[in-house]
């Protein structure tokens, strides 16, 4: 076989997964970041507990996808969740499955991972050049500016980008190619936040008392889907598991009509009528006691002031009263700045590249990972795709300097 040589842009999971598969199949391969470290935010990710998939069915598993479940469905059949769990036992790390059916490491860090397998890049003759920042092409050239500010051109015979999206930007994901790749009528839906907090306009009482305090064992809804976990009351507004889950929904709502409504259940286990009597048999001479000792938190009387108001509180029976426990309206007015969020939605539409990934108006350019226009909750969904589509992207690669 002709050695070929191959550029990848992006050191994040995406781009060191092609490096892996391009060099494995004996291709030279080049891999360039702006950061002077590779995977930076795929050590963030791992953070809290790198959560690299999930252990639900397939058919489960996709429809997180939502409607671009069609397109990504086939490559991440190709390489699911199995396949992934192998790939991270090849590298020393075994995996194993917590009660909520997510699939982490056992050391629960991202470093151990990270730290083997760019060994294993290295072995495999993969070159890194890290503080290098992508400034796209020149005639059939890339064009790279160092630490340095000189500028470094570099020839392919494939390249395969791999720059994320727009979250965490001071990890490297800063959205900057989008102006070089749509000079070449290539169709990118904006960048936008995904999994990430919403502004509420709290008083200043509350988010200043309040601020940093947990809402667990929860659940929420918004236009009749409901998702149970827990959030935070931020100085802004809130972020947490439960509001990332219905953050495409909340976001898309606030587009359309200015704000989103979610409905906050503080007694999901509940029912309404059972939490009606438990309210009925309390003594309600001190409130905050009254509730305390219904088992609520000792942040809700000041939730319910804040949310419905003291006069309504105030002449409330138990019936009234256990509505507005169970379905507490929080207005939401905008989303958290995407440099925060998780993730990001938007990104090269499926229009523009072809089944391996390829770009249609550049041939030989592949684009993988988070680039792409799709999104999904966090809960492995995220690092699954990224993986499955640079596994595509590889062998996308591989047949196409098969036929050079």
């Amino acid at each position: 076989m002709l050695q070929k040589k191959v550029i990848i842009v992006g050191g994040g999971p995406a781009g060191l997964m092609s490096a892996q598969i391009i060099a494995n199949a004996g291709h030279q391969v080049k891999i360039y970041d702006a950061m002077p470290n590779f995977g930076r935010k795929f050590l963030l990710a791992g953070r809290g507990g790198l959560n690299l998939t999930h252990s639900q069915s397939f058919e489960k598993f996709v429809k997180n996808y939502f409607e671009d479940q069609d397109w990504l469905e086939p490559c991440i059949k190709e390489f699911d969740a199995n396949d992934l769990q192998k790939w991270c036992h090849e590298l020393g790390q075994e995996t194993f499955v917590g009660s909520s059916g997510r699939v982490f490491p056992k050391s629960m860090k991202t470093s151990p991972l990270l730290r083997n397998w760019l060994r294993k890049l290295d072995n495999l003759g993969v070159k890194f050049f890290p503080n290098h920042q992508w400034l796209g092409f020149e005639n059939q050239d890339l064009i790279f500016k160092n630490r340095e500010n000189n500028l470094i051109h570099e020839k392919s015979d494939a390249t395969l980008l791999a720059l994320g999206g727009a979250s965490w930007p001071q990890l490297g994901s800063n959205g900057k190619w989008v102006d070089i790749l749509s000079t070449y009528d290539i169709k990118i839906a904006k960048l936008e936040p995904a999994n990430c907090g919403f502004v509420v306009n709290w008083s200043d009482y509350f988010k200043q008392k309040f601020a940093g305090t947990p809402l667990k064992s929860i659940a929420i809804t918004h236009n009749n889907i409901t998702h149970k976990g827990e959030f935070v009351v931020t100085k802004n507004g809130i972020e947490g598991n439960a509001v990332y889950a219905l953050s495409s929904y909340l976001r898309e709502t606030i587009k359309e009509e200015g704000k989103a409504i979610l409905y906050l259940d503080l007694r999901p286990e509940m029912s309404l009528e059972n939490l009606e009597k438990k309210l009925a048999i309390q003594n309600k001479k001190s409130f905050s006691n009254y509730l305390q000792k219904a088992g609520f938190a000792n942040y809700t009387n000041s939730l319910l002031r804040e949310l419905i108001g003291l006069d309504k509180i105030n002449n409330a029976n138990s019936h009234e009263l256990a509505n507005y426990l169970k379905n507490l309206p929080i207005t939401l007015i905008a989303t958290s700045d995407i440099n925060r969020s998780i993730s990001s939605a938007g990104g090269i539409k499926k229009e523009s590249f072809d089944d391996n990934f390829m770009l249609k108006n550049l041939a030989g350019v592949f684009v993988v990972g988070e680039m792409l226009d799709w999104e999904a909750p966090t809960g492995g969904y995220l690092l699954q795709a990224c993986f499955s589509t640079a596994v595509r992207a590889s062998k996308g690669v591989l047949k196409f300097l098969e036929k050079m």
